[in-house]
């Protein structure tokens, strides 16, 4: 009996799952098909591979080694699928993951001129935090990624995109109350800090560029979107930072006030993360190409 790449893509799934249920959900299978293909599995390798719990699945060292190889055999199946595409440009399908203060203002941008270049492209987009991403382009689930460089994450190339500025966002009286004065990120009073909830990267350079740590934020309502976050500053509820990528949408929010910091202002870096092994293919350049020119005319629309 041949061991299939279909049985190790499963077996990786009840790995990550550890519940044939939802293994077989995120693979798109009925569970007993995939019960049927670990079986086999186990069959063609010669041991158990799966500890069959009432509610749960846990692999046995064997099972656990297999994984490990079969990930490295489905990186290496992904890179032979990209060698075509690193000439053809972009063409079949492209799973784009993008995180969550990038994508609401970035896509609307992006899409359209992204159809424009092929509109036959099968363009899928994934929206979740950093960590996430990563894991899922390490594990060949993504293509791509947008997200705030450094990845500080081997085994991946950078492509930085454009940089975005921070801006202090608060209620309208609050930020009239500053009478002109420039502000400077390290003045900002921890008290009336808001933040994003734990595992935005947004909410961990907010922290960086003011010299705090989320321990002495005492106003810490953790939103999980930044959109969220401005409506409670809109309403008087402190003050937080706001990328300039964000800002033509945010500032249309009734009671919002943006502003710049002082010179130099305090800024991310945001870039397409790749495998390595993707290379530096037609359509690497080409999606950066694509979503450089959207972040840099939907930051130029900016009026703050």
């Amino acid at each position: 009996m041949k061991i299939t790449l279909r049985q190790l893509q499963y077996l990786i799934a009840l790995g990550e799952a550890r519940h044939f249920g939802r293994a077989a959900e995120s693979v798109h299978v009925s569970q007993p098909a995939l019960s049927v293909q670990i079986r086999d599995l186990e069959a063609a390798i010669g041991t158990r591979l799966v500890e069959r719990k009432a509610r749960e699945a846990v692999l046995t060292p064997a099972g656990r080694e297999v994984v490990a190889r079969a990930r490295r055999v489905m990186e290496e199946v992904q890179a032979i699928a990209e060698v075509g595409r690193q000439e053809r440009g972009l063409t079949g399908q492209l799973t784009l993951g993008v995180i969550p203060t990038v994508a609401p203002y970035l896509l609307p941008a992006a899409l359209p001129l992204i159809r424009a270049r092929n509109s036959a492209l099968d363009l899928r987009v994934r929206e979740a935090q950093t960590a996430e991403l990563i894991a899922e382009l390490q594990g060949g689930t993504l293509d791509a990624a947008v997200i705030a460089l450094p990845s500080k994450v081997r085994g991946l190339s950078e492509h930085p995109l454009f940089t975005d500025r921070f801006l202090l966002a608060g209620s309208a009286p609050r930020v009239a109350a500053l009478e002109g004065a420039t502000p400077r990120p390290e003045e900002m009073d921890p008290d009336s800090l808001l933040l994003l909830e734990e595992g935005h990267c947004l909410a961990d350079q907010a922290l960086e560029v003011c010299g705090l740590d989320r321990s002495r934020t005492q106003v810490d309502l953790g939103a999980s979107s930044l959109s969220t976050l401005c409506g409670l500053v809109a309403g008087g509820f402190g003050v937080t930072l706001v990328p300039e990528l964000a800002a033509c949408a945010e500032q249309r929010m009734q009671g919002l006030a943006l502003t710049r910091f002082a010179a130099p202002e305090p800024c991310r870096t945001i870039g397409l993360v790749t495998r390595e092994t993707s290379g530096q293919g037609a359509w690497v350049e080409e999606l950066a190409d694509l979503l450089k020119r959207a972040g840099t005319e939907t930051i130029a629309a900016a009026t703050v």
